[in-house]
């Protein structure tokens, strides 16, 4: 009888002195969790080890042409087949992977970047210098990311740091916009006004309080926009504009495979499915950063 009366009280004792959740508990919940985020995780940190590693893993140098190797089928020595100069289509998705994933990532952090600065300073001091970035950045937005990367790209050219200028330019409208509108929010809040009562400058408002409580939308967004960046890259190296032969790229191993089409299909496939896969798993792992991080989406 002691115990039956005594359980209740040690399941009440042991709920009070119970650890309360931490900050990063409701993220790995809902980014662990779900099957469909961890394959997508797994899926995108194999393509980042092969892009790592891509000197070791790819069989064969994805420049070397051999013209008793053209336009092989699938076999034991090239496991994708060969186009038509004779290289290898496997050594060549591994390399055209660094191009493909540097300008994915990198790309939207620079855009997060430099759009955030902006965002923030047309929020936050209003006036003149809201009026003049609203207006650039609305001038901006009216292209189409994609069609404003062809333009640009058409005119700086296809060199590394160009295409990674040109996706930068491409983005950041869309990171400023958000973060002018989540400053705008956040500068009615009290604790920003106690702080500018209190005389604290100008520059530590906007660091300690303004910043750290805008960044969940513009996180949700860089994740979200990587998936368009690889997408768009790919596009502009399909084009020509992109990453410049012979260094390989999805999008320019595409184009290749396409003119030569009827001799074989392989680079065409190859392209098409790593593209669709790693945009398809950046995506969901988007999703599912925007259900923990958005909080029109909190539950």
């Amino acid at each position: 009888m002691t115990m039956t009366t005594d359980l209740p009280q040690d399941l009440a004792e042991r709920e009070a002195i119970a650890p309360e959740p931490g900050y990063w508990d409701p993220v790995r919940h809902v980014l662990l969790d779900r099957w469909s985020t961890r394959i997508a995780f797994v899926v995108v940190i194999l393509f980042i080890l092969a892009a790592a590693f891509a000197p070791w893993l790819a069989p064969y140098d994805p420049l070397r042409q051999s013209i008793v190797s053209i336009n092989k089928l699938p076999s034991w020595d090239h496991w994708l087949g060969t186009d038509q100069f004779g290289r290898d289509v496997m050594s060549r998705m591994i390399h055209g992977s660094r191009n493909s994933l540097i300008f994915g990532l990198l790309a939207p952090i620079f855009a997060a970047f430099f759009g955030t600065i902006l965002g923030v300073t047309a929020g936050y001091f209003g006036g003149w210098a809201d009026r003049v970035i609203s207006r650039v950045i609305d001038l901006l937005m009216a292209f189409p990311e994609l069609l404003l990367a062809i333009l640009i790209a058409a005119a700086l050219g296809g060199s590394f740091w160009n295409i990674v200028v040109v996706l930068t330019v491409a983005f950041t409208p869309g990171f400023a916009r958000v973060a002018r509108a989540s400053t705008l929010a956040v500068k009615q809040e009290p604790y920003v006004e106690a702080a500018i009562a209190a005389g604290v400058r100008t520059p530590l408002i906007i660091f300690r309080h303004i910043v750290p409580n805008i960044m969940a939308p513009i996180v949700v967004l860089m994740t979200l926009w990587s998936a368009s960046s690889i997408r768009i890259e790919a596009t502009l190296s399909f084009l020509g504009i992109g990453t410049q032969p012979p260094n390989p790229s999805w999008g320019n191993i595409i184009r290749d495979g396409l003119t030569n089409m009827f001799a074989t299909q392989w680079p065409i496939v190859a392209g098409g499915m790593a593209i669709t896969i790693v945009v398809l798993a950046i995506s969901i792992i988007g999703d599912s950063v925007r259900d923990v991080l958005d909080p029109e989406n909190a539950q």
